[in-house]
């Protein structure tokens, strides 16, 4: 199983991102998918969670700022990153639950 998370960039605050994770080796529509991330120095956190009935859950942090989808027919999550903070700056992970497959990251940074 592979994830291939992409997207990422350098933002100013207030600005907007998508990101994507790409899974190959497992058909998605049959697993709950989560993003995470973890910021210089810190532990790696859960972001959001969508599971294979499309119901979400958002960490407080994040809630109203951010948006989890998927499109199992592309076997793609998205995470939509909107109103971005100086905080959210990390590194930003894909996550498959079942088996606990994770990709490579991907770099968020937003300058104030």
């Amino acid at each position: 199983v592979q994830l291939q998370a992409s997207g990422g960039g350098s933002v100013q605050a207030g600005g907007s991102l998508r990101l994507s994770c790409a899974v190959s080796g497992r058909t998605l529509g049959f697993y709950d998918m989560g993003w995470h991330r973890q910021a210089p120095g810190k532990q790696r956190e859960p972001v959001a969670t969508i599971n294979n009935h499309g119901t979400t859950n958002y960490a407080d942090f994040v809630k109203g700022r951010f948006t989890i989808s998927r499109d199992n027919a592309e076997n793609t999550v998205y995470l939509q990153m909107d109103s971005l903070e100086p905080e959210d700056t990390a590194v930003y992970y894909c996550h498959i639950p079942r088996g606990n497959y994770w990709g490579k990251g991907t770099q968020v940074t937003v300058s104030s």
